[in-house]
């Protein structure tokens, strides 16, 4: 309001209280507990028409292009998600105004459509004072006609200014699309993003009002898709990325309320907006109640009614203290600062991953990863992995070389000029491959050589040195094992001693990890048994590992003890 002037925006309270009159003027609730009561959109409700339809360009376009709703089970998303398909449509004043309902099935797509459906058929609520009459209903009137039977509709149309509403599964398109709103529900359950970003484009080409509408429960970190999407918003609406025609309604508990949520339903209404209203209390009692008793229900409980992400199965470490160290790691400003990097090469077409880890005077690790993937069927390897590695190499998260395989002179460049303005102490190694890494940095001629011992000669160049992947620790040598270093990696993410560079890659890679231990506690990343790709997560840990090493040195945690 202070601000926006200034940027092209204004706000028009009498545009927003049209869109907040319309649904009670003329939708009845479908179903639930207020079945057949004029649609009173709820707090949250009122909170989000009123701004996308209050706030308004210059031009006198609305403002916002896309809108992110996420919020527990229950609370009236998919009915109102389906009520403005058809204000927009039928109600809004565009002739031949065109939305979509998508979801990742035709199943999903129609759960908002069928709230839609059941809206026209439903009676027209009755002036004040007045009964309620059955047959006056938006499709007996003739204002729409549905095509399809019963739970089969599949299009609303509008014969008087010729707009039409209509269900589309994920993948499914129409020639030439024009659409004043794409109402995508369930986003958690897309696999891909492709659909979702054709029909962006769609939006984005309207020269007037159009809207692309994204409707979610929070996603488990696994569900890529939304778990980037639902990232994506949270920066926007939190000052972290600015995008003005992009709106956010997130309601999610608190991170501190996590621990304790089961007993603590005075915080429920933070993911519950309706609680109490349309959604009773009892419908969360007693999911809490078995929640207490069943670990896999617990789970589900906390992500799909308390916005708490998990994944398939639990998180490797603590998502909260996961999320806690995310940060900016800018390497220009940690020139010397002493460095450790390390390296995990890919087979064919997975991905190689390189972390940099740089120590601040104050004890403080910094990490940074860098990515490579081959161009290569990328966008199948997108679906297999359900991973959006063509987003990725566009938003250069991750660097796509030509080939069937990696050329590991792309890395040992990169590598080469990180040494050339750090500090860098050694190189970490995952053993597999790396002599394919020793031939490119010879191929540049970058000069590097193994560490096998603090007995052996030492040579000229990048100290390399190997790095062992498994559970097994031994006790009589000194050197870097994947037990040791997860270790020292928890202990820095617990104790906020890291700063992660926030990298949606790099937090893939960490959703998708399964740790193994041993009979004696000792823990290892196991590849074969992870959701997917976890690379970066790996060397992550290999970093910083190397930092707090045990060759023999000074560890650095002394180091950092003794600088105070």
């Amino acid at each position: 309001m202070k601000h926006g002037p200034d940027r092209g925006l204004r706000w028009e309270p009498d545009r927003a209280q049209h869109a907040i009159d319309f649904f009670p003027a003329m939708l009845t609730i479908s179903e639930g507990a207020k079945v057949g009561q004029p649609f009173e959109l709820l707090p949250w409700h009122v909170f989000v028409a009123g701004s996308l339809f209050g706030w308004r360009k210059s031009s006198g376009r609305m403002r916002f292009r896309s809108a992110w709703l996420e919020t527990g089970k229950g609370q009236a998303k998919s009915p109102f998600m389906a009520a403005m398909g058809l204000y927009m449509t039928g109600f809004y004043g565009i002739p031949r105004a065109k939305a979509f309902a998508i979801g990742q099935d035709k199943n999903t797509a129609n759960v908002l459509f069928k709230d839609a459906v059941a809206m026209c058929r439903g009676p027209i609520p009755p002036a004040p004072g007045d009964e309620v009459d059955e047959s006056d209903t938006l499709a007996n009137n003739g204002d729409v006609v549905i095509r399809g039977e019963g739970d089969n509709a599949w299009k609303i149309e509008f014969p008087e200014t010729g707009a039409l509403f209509q269900a589309l599964a994920n993948g499914e398109a129409v020639s030439g699309p024009k659409p004043v709103l794409v109402a995508a529900d369930e986003i958690h359950e897309f696999k891909s993003n492709s659909s979702i970003e054709l029909w962006k484009a769609a939006i984005a080409k309207m020269p007037g009002d159009a809207l692309m509408l994204l409707g979610t429960n929070t996603p488990a970190v696994d569900q890529i898709v939304g778990s980037n999407y639902s990232a994506f918003y949270q920066k926007v609406v939190t000052g972290k990325f600015y995008d003005d025609e992009a709106f956010a309604f997130i309601a999610r508990v608190d991170a501190k309320d996590h621990e304790n949520i089961f007993e603590t339903p005075e915080v429920w209404t933070k993911s519950l907006p309706a609680l109490g209203i349309t959604f009773p209390r009892e419908n969360v009692d007693g999911m809490v109640n078995t929640a207490k008793q069943m670990l896999s229900t617990a789970l589900s409980t906390k992500r799909l009614y308390f916005g708490i992400p998990v994944g398939a199965s639990e998180f490797w470490i603590a998502e909260d203290a996961w999320m806690a160290v995310l940060g900016e790691v800018d390497p220009d400003r940690l020139k010397g600062c002493k460095c450790w990097l390390s390296l995990d090469l890919s087979k064919k077409n997975d991905l190689t991953a390189l972390t940099g880890a740089w120590l601040d005077p104050k004890g403080h690790l910094w990490e940074k990863t860098w990515y490579w993937t081959v161009r290569d069927r990328l966008k199948e390897r997108s679906l297999a992995d359900q991973a959006p590695y063509v987003e990725w190499v566009e938003a250069k998260l991750i660097t796509a070389v030509d080939g069937a395989v990696i050329d590991k002179t792309f890395i040992a460049q990169q590598v080469a000029a990180i040494c050339a303005e750090h500090e860098v102490d050694f190189l970490a190694f995952d053993p597999a491959h790396i002599a394919d890494f020793i031939a490119a940095c010879e191929q540049i001629g970058f000069p590097v050589w193994r560490f096998e011992g603090p007995d052996k000669p030492e040579g000229e160049g990048l100290k390399l040195v190997s790095h062992a992947q498994g559970k097994l620790v031994r006790f009589e040598e000194k050197q870097l094992t994947m037990p040791r270093s997860i270790e020292r990696f928890e202990d820095r993410i617990l104790n906020k001693t890291i700063t992660i560079e926030d990298s949606p890659v790099t937090t893939s890679c960490a959703a998708n990890a399964h740790v193994v231990s041993d009979g004696q506690a000792n823990r290892a990343f196991d590849k074969d048994r992870s959701r997917g790709r976890i690379d970066g997560l790996v060397t992550s840990a290999m970093a910083a590992g190397a930092a707090d090493n045990e060759l023999g040195e000074t560890p650095v945690t002394d180091i950092a003890a003794m600088l105070g």
